[in-house]
């Protein structure tokens, strides 16, 4: 059953990560990855507050199945953040590629932190 609950989960989190990156992408015109940069943070938003959740004794094995698992782990993509900080290396824009390097590690961070902030004030 655990296993179902992961490919729902990312049944649900691959397509919205595709669309958060097109929609994001589509406003920018620069070649700064910020639809992964953008799809990477809300993930680790989400899975903050499912841990902060989680600790806080609501849900269960469950929930960390489908949303952390599945939904967040098909929305996060560290493959997909390797190759365009590589691609933007390669061309040329090593200052671009380091910034999204490390903006990407720091908000994915920052993010959870919040989202254990936000859990704490919800569940207590």
């Amino acid at each position: 059953m655990n296993w179902l609950l992961v490919v729902l989960g990312g049944a649900l989190g691959a397509p919205v990560r595709f669309l958060v990156d097109r929609a994001v992408q589509r406003r920018q015109s620069t070649e700064f990855p910020w639809g992964t940069f953008t799809a990477n943070t809300l993930g680790c938003l989400f899975l903050g507050v499912l841990t902060g959740a989680l600790m806080s004794g609501e849900g269960g094995a469950r929930y960390e199945d489908f949303v952390a698992t599945g939904l967040c782990g098909a929305l996060t993509t560290y493959s997909t953040f390797s190759w365009e900080t590589v691609h933007l290396a390669r061309t040329g824009q090593v200052v671009r590629a380091a910034g999204s390097a490390v903006s990407t590690v720091l908000s994915g961070l920052g993010a959870v932190a919040v989202g254990l902030m936000v859990a704490r004030v919800a569940w207590g």
